[in-house]
């Protein structure tokens, strides 16, 4: 596994197929939080679990997975958020403005 601590604001994330799949945010918790302002990212924060980190090396986060997958697996609420707790957009978690 790659060392995750490195992972820093601005680093490229792309795919094991090498295609774009955001740009770093920050590290919460076990999963990196991308971008909301990346063209890919659709106007919404998205979370990637680290063990999909296969390196990291040259600004650039390589997930373990292509980047439809990641993308297929990507989460937009944020981490411990409760059932019926808005996010930071005000959405509730389910309804049609919130992520999976």
């Amino acid at each position: 596994m790659a060392d995750t601590n490195l992972i820093r604001e601005h680093m490229e994330v792309v795919g094991s197929d090498g295609a774009h799949v955001g740009t770093v945010d920050k590290v919460e918790g076990a999963r990196i939080k991308l971008t909301r302002t990346d063209p890919a990212a659709g106007g919404d924060h998205h979370y990637l679990h680290l063990d999909m980190v296969d390196s990291v090396e040259d600004d650039r986060v390589r997930l373990v997975r292509t980047a439809a997958q990641a993308k297929d697996e990507w989460g937009v609420e944020s981490v411990g958020a409760a059932p019926g707790d808005a996010d930071e957009h005000g959405s509730q978690p389910g309804s049609p403005t919130a992520g999976p």
